[in-house]
Formats: structure tokens, C-alpha cells, sequence
């Protein structure tokens, strides 16, 4: 099974910057949208004795600019030819690239070519080849990116219903190498499936360190057909937590299987753990840091409410681990209402330009903890027009770029212009955008810009 290597570029050149800033990342550097390059490596099928029977294709995007890679957030999508096809996008993300990009991480999407009705646990369970072609993928972008380091840096890990089996036994098969784990509406197979040859998994103690959210939905803990990923998220919970594992149970109130807006727990969730965890000497595999136990929270399993861990009265071997205040508050409103709240408008867009034609072009930031989810055209103080004209609200709050079943954007990328077709051009009137972000609030307006 050969490898095919190939580079690219993708995305808007739509200036942006980010609002988060780091102890250890490189904070609010303005860059682009698809700026950094999404470098991809594909692999054919194989018949060969434990190679994996799918193709699948690699695709790495990568912070523009970044000397050293210091860990791979890994988008692994589920099963089916939706979510491979849905799969294909994700390192196009541009809130999850805000992510990567705080912590010099690189960010990778996975997208295997499983036919619809085909056995999805001949990938999904790692130990049919899957693993060992993750591997073998890094090695290839390591030589397509001239980042040696990708071979050695840690992993960050969420995945969804058969990518979360997959996360999740990565993280029991290679706990030393995993920061953290986002286990969305599935949890790897503790007990023997008659869908693989492989048995049971053990945990092994060092996966126990590793933070971990199970995150089904909870209208799955009824559905005939999708019950088993909230049977098997709880199981993993239970098992874990008992031994001390850092492990908490995120359900999502409003969902069945799809992601929902689950990444507005997931984000900051990873950044707590990427702040705490990641090698303190860029570029290197560890050792890993250890979460601050002064700092967790603790919740019970069937209640909405945190609190700090030296001050919780329950049993906290059954109870949710949590890593910090922030999360903590991320999580109840979570699990209460199936979204996070922000209190923090985005910041105000930039580089504002108008051609004597009346098309209007700027720059924005990222709103990193909930992204941005469209702008405001005002003219001489009054709105006139919006982008998008209707945002897409099918899968969760409504982002720039529309959001699929799968947490990941559908295309076609929108691009920050807009043309003004009604304007007296004799009056030569002021223009200002405003950014909203996915939770509705509004950033100051921009500099004024004057149609010549």
C-alpha cells in the first residue's frame, strides 16, 4: 500500500485574526482564512494480512507561520459514506483552526472511503490497520510539510460514533501519547463486538490521566437504533471514573446523534487540557503534563451542577471530573441547555475598503469561544444588508461556515465582501460592519470607510 502525497491551499484570502491569547501560543497574530497550508496524503485499499481494507485520505492544515508543531488535534469523523464525505472538510474548520492556532498545534481530518452498509468496525477498531495507517500518514506529512516533529508530537483526540471508538482506543492503546479526549455519541469497545475478531479492551492505568468527556445525546438514551453510543458512553464513564480516571458525562439535551453544538464545550474543554498537557519543549512527545488537581470541579452523574472538587460532599469516584472553573460553567450550561453562553462580543472588524463600484471587503477575528457567525453592513449609520442573508441554523448555532450532521463545514467557504447596488453614489455615503458571533452578540462597528 503505497502512499500518495500532495499539497495544497484552500479557503477565502480573507484576512483574520483571533481573539485568544496564550501563555505559550503565539496569541491574536492576524493571519487568513486557508491560509496555512492543508497538506494531504491518500492511501489505497489493501487486501494485504492486518493492512486496512479502506482507502483514506489525510488532510493536515497546518498555522501559517508555525516554526514548531507542538501536537495534532485529530477530527475523527463516524461511519458511513455521510460522515466520510462530511469528514473530508474538517481541517477546513475555521473555529477549530483558531484552536490549533493558539497552541501551535496542527489540526487533521481523517476521511476513510467505507461504502454505506459496509463493516464500519474494520476501520473504527484501530487494531484492523487504521492505527497503523494514522501513523504511516504522519510520517508522510512529516516529509510533505518539513515538520519532522509530527512523527513525535501528542495527540488531542474527539471523535463521533465510529470515530469515537476510535479515539477512544487509541487513547487505551497509546495513552502516552494522547493530551485529551472528546468521546461524542460512541466510547471504545471495553467488551468483545461480534462485528470484530479483536477482544475487549483494557484501561490501562496511565489512559487514567488522560481527560476525557463522554458526550452523547440524550434523546439516544431511548432510540432503538442509536442507543447503544449512550449505553456505551455511560459504561465507559463508569468503568473509568471508579478507577479515578478524569472522565466526565456531557449529555447533550437537545440532540439525538448529530454533533449539535457540542463544539462550544469541546473547544474550551481541549484548550484546558492543551494549556495544562502539552510538552513544555516544543516539537517533542512528552512527557505529557499532569492535569492540576487544585483546580478540578466535580459534578454528579444525573445533576447540572459543579463545584469545586474541595468542596464537593458527594462520592467522587461517581461523579464528573471537570478540569477547571471555566469548564465547569461550560458544562452546566451545557448539559442544561444543549449550548454554551459567551458574554464576550467578538472584536469589531478591520481594514475596511469600498470601491467606487460599491463592493466592501474587510478583515475580521476570530471570536474564539463561539466563533463568528456572520456580519452587519451599515450604511450612514443604518443597516443595509448582512452576510450571510440567512444563516444556516440546521445543525446547531449559525457559523460562517455552514455546519453539517458531522461538526464539520460544508462548502462553499463565504468570502468577507459585500456589494452595495442601492446607494446614492453623488452622497458618497460611510460605510461600518459589525461582526456577530454564533451566540448573536455584536462587536463595536468597525472604522468608517467612505465610498469614492
Amino acid at each position: 500500500m503505497e502512499g500518495l502525497r500532495r499539497a495544497v491551499s484552500t479557503g477565502a484570502a480573507v484576512l483574520l485574526g483571533f481573539a485568544g491569547v496564550s501563555s505559550i501560543g503565539r496569541g491574536a497574530e492576524p493571519h487568513q482564512i486557508g491560509d496555512g497550508a492543508v497538506h494531504a496524503v491518500q492511501f489505497a485499499p489493501s487486501q494485504a494480512a492486518g493492512e486496512l481494507i479502506y482507502g483514506v485520505t489525510y488532510r493536515l492544515w497546518l498555522p501559517p507561520g508555525v516554526k514548531t508543531i507542538r501536537g495534532i488535534i485529530v477530527h475523527q469523523h463516524g461511519c458511513g459514506e455521510g460522515a466520510c464525505k462530511g469528514g473530508e472538510t474538517a481541517a477546513d474548520d475555521w473555529h477549530w483552526q483558531a484552536l490549533a492556532r493558539k497552541w501551535d498545534c496542527a489540526l487533521l481530518g481523517p476521511s476513510y472511503q467505507q461504502p454505506e452498509g459496509a463493516n464500519c468496525a474494520l476501520w473504527c477498531d484501530p487494531r484492523h490497520g487504521s492505527g497503523q495507517t494514522f501513523e504511516r500518514a504522519l510520517s508522510e506529512l512529516a516529509v510533505t510539510t518539513s515538520h519532522p516533529e509530527l512523527n513525535r508530537v501528542p495527540w488531542a483526540l474527539w471523535g463521533h460514533s465510529g470515530g469515537a471508538q476510535w479515539v477512544g482506543t487509541m487513547l487505551l492503546l497509546h495513552p502516552e501519547r494522547v493530551v485529551a479526549v472528546w468521546l461524542r455519541s460512541g466510547a471504545p469497545a471495553l467488551v468483545a463486538s461480534p462485528s470484530t475478531e479483536w477482544p475487549g479492551l483494557e484501561t490501562p492505568d496511565a489512559a487514567l490521566a488522560v481527560p476525557v468527556i463522554c458526550n452523547p445525546g440524550l434523546k439516544e438514551k431511548t432510540h432503538e437504533r442509536f442507543q447503544r453510543a449512550w449505553n456505551s458512553g455511560l459504561s465507559f464513564f463508569q468503568r473509568t471514573r471508579a478507577r479515578g480516571g478524569l472522565v466526565a458525562f456531557a449529555p447533550d439535551p437537545r440532540t439525538t446523534h448529530e454533533c449539535g453544538d457540542s463544539r462550544y464545550l469541546a473547544i474550551p474543554f481541549f484548550d484546558a487540557c492543551l494549556a495544562q498537557r502539552l510538552p513544555r519543549i516544543a516539537g517533542t512527545a512528552g512527557p505529557l503534563g499532569a492535569m492540576d488537581a487544585t483546580t478540578s470541579w466535580l459534578a454528579p452523574l444525573q445533576g447540572d451542577q459543579a463545584k469545586p472538587a474541595a468542596a464537593f460532599t458527594g462520592q467522587p469516584l461517581v461523579a464528573n471530573w471537570l478540569p477547571n472553573a471555566a469548564v465547569a460553567r461550560a458544562w452546566q450550561d451545557y448539559v442544561t441547555t444543549g449550548t454554551v453562553a459567551d458574554l464576550t462580543p467578538p472584536l469589531p472588524p478591520t481594514h475596511l475598503s469600498v470601491t467606487a463600484g460599491g463592493e466592501i471587503t474587510w478583515t475580521a477575528t476570530i471570536d474564539f469561544e463561539s466563533g463568528l457567525g456572520g456580519f452587519i453592513i451599515e450604511r450612514d449609520g443604518r443597516e443595509v444588508g448582512r452576510l450571510p442573508e440567512k444563516p444556516s441554523t440546521q445543525f446547531g448555532r449559525p457559523l460562517l461556515q455552514k455546519m453539517s450532521y458531522h461538526d464539520t463545514p460544508t462548502p462553499p467557504w463565504p468570502q468577507l465582501r459585500w456589494t452595495d447596488q442601492t446607494a446614492d453614489i453623488a452622497t458618497q455615503p460611510e460605510y461600518r460592519v459589525i461582526a456577530v458571533n454564533s451566540a448573536g452578540l455584536k462587536s463595536p462597528p468597525s472604522s468608517p470607510a467612505r465610498r469614492p
